[in-house]
Formats: structure tokens, C-alpha cells, sequence
């Protein structure tokens, strides 16, 4: 399991207003912090980055390989800041992400051919769309590793993303990514170098105002989607229980167990937990939090 930290994002104030002042110490601790806490990854989130993109992202890059050298994840809409960002770092690099809206693909994958890049390859459709079901969502995904291999980018440098949406807003939805993730099973197995695949966790639990559920949500989704075969992710590596999770400890095997319908001791207080939480993730009960602190 690859573990790309998140928390080098220009939505978190104390990271925001670190780039806006150019001052390198808080996005140095939040570097080190993560790598302490495990992650294999650093993720370095811009956003639009619309005012100074390329400015700001080589202002963050150096400054976080300062003071380590693990890859980088780029994350930014805006085209400039990435070729700036990829013409910054020094190490592995990876381009998070492209989609299959035309401009993208048109823009990004030659950079990453070019830099020899890790790729996102988020199925989005070509109008920028989340897809309506699974079923959408592998086909995007098919095609947006078929347009890798067009440009010769290695298919074990690709990771689909098949998008985490809030459950508190789209239970549905996350249904479906669990569903989506059974089917790159298939998917994979048309190639002899299969991609991989990533999420943004903690999406999911966006908007959920309990923070220990939340934070149950996102580590069961986490343990589901292992089971299913997830190759990496995009989480907190400071939270511990999470990173039990990734690490495969006690919760996750119970998670594997409900996920793969083997029988667990529905008396102790995890399993509960597990089977509840799977069972809203799934849709077979409507979510609130209520539910889950029961």
C-alpha cells in the first residue's frame, strides 16, 4: 500500500498562508511530520493555484525537498504550476491527476512522458463529469489507459482514481466506487502490467460533523477498498488508526472478513462496528451519523 500524505494543501490555512508569505518553516514541519507518521509519498495540492501558480509551486517543491527526499505527488489545475513543479523536483514525481477531458490529456501526458512521471488517472469523463455508476466509471478508466499507453507512459506508473465523494451528500456514489473497484479487477487482467489505483480518502467523510465517525468512515472505506485490491492512497499518515488500517492490523482483518463474507464474532463491539459501517457504505442502510454511534 502506497501512502501519499495529503496535508501539504493549500486549503489548510496554516499551508495556505505559508505559500502566501513565502515562508518555508510550517510546509517544512508539515513535510517532515507526515514522513515521520509514513507516508511513501508527500501530495503537494495547489488547487487552481490562479494568481503565481508556477511561482508558488516551485516555492513549495524546493522547500520540501530541503529537508527530505521523498517522491513528490503534484496536484494543480493549473498547467503552468505543473510544468513548473515537475521541472523543480529532483526525485521520482508523480502528476495528480489527468483526466479524460481533452485539454488535459493533451497538456499532461506528454509532461509525464517527457519527466518519466507517476500518473493520476482520474475518471472524470471528457466534460469533466463524475460518472453516473460504475459501469462509467470503468469505461473512462479503460480509456484513459488506453490514451496512456498512446503515449508510452509504463501502465505500472498509472493509478485509476475512481473519485471518493462525500457519502453525507452521495451514498450512492461511493457505492458505486466500491462497485468500480470490484470491476478494475477485470480490467486488469487484460493487461500484463496492470495500473494500479489511488484515492483521496478523506473525501468521503467531508461533511460528516461527528469527527469519530469520521474518522470510523474513513478508515473502514479504507480497509473495503484494500480488500478490493487498492493500490495506494491519498490520507492523513499522522492518524494512527488509519495507518493500522494500511497496515493491515486487527480492524482491517475484520474488515476483509465482512467484506469477503466470512463469518466474524458479531458480539464484540469491532465487528459491529465494521459490519455497520460496511452495510452504509454499501447502501444496504441509509447513512447518518446517528446510526453509527449507536
Amino acid at each position: 500500500m502506497i501512502i501519499i500524505g495529503e496535508k501539504v494543501n493549500v486549503m489548510m490555512k496554516v499551508i495556505g498562508n505559508a505559500i502566501k508569505e513565502r515562508d518555508k518553516k510550517p510546509i517544512q514541519e508539515m513535510a517532515l511530520l507526515q514522513a515521520e507518521g509514513g507516508a511513501n509519498w508527500l501530495d503537494i495540492n495547489l488547487g487552481p493555484a490562479t494568481k503565481e501558480g508556477p511561482e508558488k509551486m516551485r516555492f513549495v517543491v524546493e522547500a520540501v525537498q530541503e529537508v527530505t527526499d521523498l517522491p513528490l505527488a503534484l496536484d494543480t489545475m493549473n498547467i503552468e504550476a505543473m510544468k513548473a513543479g515537475l521541472e523543480a523536483v529532483k526525485g521520482e514525481v508523480m502528476i495528480n491527476s489527468i483526466n479524460s477531458m481533452p485539454e488535459r490529456i493533451e497538456a499532461l501526458m506528454p509532461l509525464a512522458k517527457q519527466y518519466d512521471a507517476w500518473v493520476v488517472l482520474l475518471t472524470l469523463n471528457a466534460e469533466g463529469n463524475v460518472p453516473r455508476d460504475a459501469n462509467e466509471r470503468l469505461e473512462v478508466a479503460y480509456n484513459l489507459v488506453t490514451a496512456a499507453q498512446e503515449y508510452e507512459i509504463p501502465l505500472s506508473k498509472c493509478l485509476i482514481d475512481p473519485i471518493v465523494l462525500p457519502i453525507s451528500v452521495a451514498q450512492d456514489q461511493v457505492h458505486a466506487l466500491i462497485d468500480t473497484m470490484d470491476m478494475l479487477q477485470g480490467l486488469n487482467a487484460e493487461f500484463p502490467e496492470p495500473p494500479g489505483s489511488v484515492v483521496g480518502l478523506s473525501n468521503v467523510s467531508n461533511g460528516v460533523t461527528d469527527k469519530e465517525v469520521a474518522e470510523i468512515i474513513n478508515r473502514t472505506l479504507l480497509g473495503v477498498l484494500m480488500a478490493k485490491g487498492l493500490t495506494a492512497a491519498i490520507v492523513d499518515p499522522n492518524d494512527e488508526k488509519l495507518m493500522g488500517v494500511a497496515n493491515r492490523n486487527e480492524e482491517y482483518a475484520v474488515i476483509e472478513k465482512v467484506v469477503n463474507g466470512e463469518s466474524v464474532d458479531e458480539s464484540d463491539p469491532l465487528a459491529q462496528q465494521v459490519i455497520k459501517t460496511v452495510r452504509v457504505l454499501t447502501e444496504e442502510t441509509l447513512y447518518c451519523d446517528a446510526y453509527l454511534q449507536l
